[in-house]
């Protein structure tokens, strides 16, 4: 998969994925299967736990479905799903 912008278009749910870093220092090491996502937060099932995300103040690393790992900031992903999905990619980085 090639990584380019248009990366945050994707839909999230079902990938692996990890919290890299937070301004809040619980949500720092959360991995596991995104399971649902809001406007604001991810809902990722973590050692058999549901732990929810709030997107603006993280930095996610999700793996791909072809083992890509990419970085992606929370900010870029702000927003609900199915509006994310089919919004321009404004350039964040």
């Amino acid at each position: 998969m090639k990584v380019t912008p248009a990366i945050v278009q994707q839909e999230l749910i079902g990938l692996n994925v990890k919290v890299v870093r937070s301004s809040h220092p619980g949500y720092v090491g959360i991995e596991g299967e995104v399971l649902d996502e809001t406007r604001n937060t991810i809902l990722i099932l973590h050692k058999n736990k549901k732990k929810s995300v709030i997107k603006n103040t993280s930095v996610f690393d999700f793996t791909m479905q072809d083992g890509t790992l990419v970085e992606i900031d929370g900010k870029a992903i702000i927003g609900r799903p199915e509006v994310r999905v089919k919004k321009r990619v404004r350039r964040l980085w």
